[in-house]
């Protein structure tokens, strides 16, 4: 009986043992739970989030950029949010773009009253195509032979100086500007973005590009190659007006969203702020050599080539090029294109062998390299050169033929006399032209030369002055 009456008590003692320890586990979960309790940070602090946390882009947010740049163009509304902006431009119209300085009091001491440089671009925001940038560019070279792809509105812009526009290289303008001065420049961007789509049967999507900049300081040679800040934006552009109806399009579209979808888009600004970025990996634009003027040619070869001008030349013949042969392979093409000064569209050419490009029409050569260097292309393809102005002919007469003139002039002929005649080419057509052409064939000083004279049909003598204009000359 003893045990009969024990086993109930020891049933509800264990009942209320169990139901006490259900309680504080779920009290205990519930603790955990709670807002007081609960922390992301500590979530976050835990391993495996700290490794993934080391692989994102510090923040950035709170940093102080030292420059700033505002492009004056709005940004579309139909471009979601946390996406990079996106900008419409319209070919050939000339757009602004603000150059800030935002450095802080004390901030950069060494550029203060010193100019920076800066390199403005336009290029691909697609990956693939900028791997094959060289070519998609010497492509739209070939089809606009002679336009570039981004321009400088230099009357519109303010507080620029020295801008520059390298020949081979059309979509990079650059110029000097000092910070601490206002400073706005205006770009002219002729390409439109459907110029490279792959396929063109009308209707297909422009590829975006991005405008970036690159600005530099001096550094202490006094050349501006140090890196000091990158920024760019994502735009397309359209033909003319084409930009002003894409955005009239894109706000339509919008307003007729509902309130929810529309607050998963960006709102549209009225201009865009270039973002950072890394800098251009390209930057050949940083050497040692000065850039050529805004809209003039590079050159930075010796003029004693085969096209040169004869008066340039130590010997007074005329230098003409090695010419092209047919049978030359295309390394033999490409080392006469880099002898003949035609470095620029070697890559172009990479697999044409002589007999491809004689084959060449001027029209051809003209829309490949554009009208300048398709000229000079040409008629080095062809063996030309160009003609001096006046060739004349000069001997040196030994003492024997001077004894022998006499009998000469009298009408006894002089069998024995030979004379050699060699040819000057002149250019400037002076007497000191002249001289100084004479005095190098005969090697001996042009002091030494007191006069010229052009001998007459009947033996008289004509002084020569700068006037001259015929070819048969007499030094004494």
């Amino acid at each position: 009986m003893a045990w009969a009456l024990k086993l109930p008590l020891t049933d509800e003692v264990i009942e209320s043992g169990l139901v006490q320890d259900f309680d504080a586990s779920l009290s205990g979960i519930g603790q955990e739970l709670g807002a007081g309790a609960y922390s992301m940070s500590d979530v976050l602090a835990l391993p495996i989030f700290k490794q993934e946390e080391s692989n994102l882009p510090p923040d950035t947010d709170n940093k102080i950029l030292p420059f700033q740049y505002v492009l004056c163009a709005a940004t579309s509304p139909a471009v979601k949010l946390h996406d990079e902006t996106l900008t419409y431009l319209n070919q050939g119209q000339s757009y602004e773009i603000i150059m800030l300085d935002n450095r802080n009091l004390g901030e950069l001491p060494e550029i203060t009253g010193k100019m920076v440089k800066s390199i403005i671009r336009v290029v691909f925001h697609d990956r693939r195509l900028q791997y094959t940038e060289h070519q998609q560019l010497e492509g739209w070279r070939w089809n606009r032979p002679g336009d570039r792809i981004l321009d400088l509105d230099i009357p519109m812009s303010v507080g620029i100086i020295d801008p520059r526009a390298n020949p081979t290289q059309l979509n990079t303008v650059e110029f000097l500007w000092e910070p601490s001065k206002r400073t706005s420049v205006f770009i002219q961007v002729h390409c439109i973005s459907t110029e490279f789509t792959m396929r063109k049967h009308g209707g297909e999507k422009g590829v975006p590009f991005r405008v970036q900049i690159d600005t530099f300081k001096e550094n202490e040679s006094g050349e501006y190659t140090e890196h000091l800040h990158s920024a760019s934006c994502q735009v397309k552009v359209f033909k003319p007006k084409g930009a002003d109806r894409k955005q009239k399009t894109d706000r339509e579209k919008m307003e007729k969203r509902a309130p929810q979808e529309k607050e998963k888009y960006q709102p549209s600004y009225d201009t865009t702020i270039l973002t950072e970025c890394s800098p251009w990996p390209e930057i050949t634009y940083v050497n040692n050599s000065p850039s050529p003027a805004f809209n003039s040619t590079q050159n930075s070869f010796p003029v004693a080539e085969g096209n040169g001008s004869p008066s340039h030349q130590p010997e007074p013949v005329v230098q003409v090029a090695d010419n092209l042969l047919p049978t030359a392979t295309p390394q033999d093409a490409q080392q006469w294109l880099l002898r003949n000064r035609f470095s620029p569209f070697c890559r172009l050419f990479t697999n044409f062998s002589g007999a491809d490009l004689l084959k060449l029409t001027r029209e051809d050569v003209i829309q490949i390299c554009g009208p300048a260097d398709g000229i000079r292309l040409f008629n080095a393809l062809k063996g030309r050169v160009v003609r001096p102005r006046l060739t004349i002919y000069v001997c040196q007469e030994s003492q024997q033929a001077r004894e022998q003139q006499p009998k000469h002039e009298n009408g006894d002929a002089a069998a024995n006399t030979f004379f050699v005649y060699h040819a000057i080419y002149l250019e400037d057509l002076t007497a000191a032209e002249l001289t100084e052409k004479i005095a190098l064939l005969f090697n001996i000083s042009p002091r030494q030369i007191n006069q010229i004279f052009k001998q007459g049909p009947t033996g008289i003598h004509v002084l020569v002055s700068d006037e001259v204009r015929s070819c048969a000359f007499l030094c004494c």
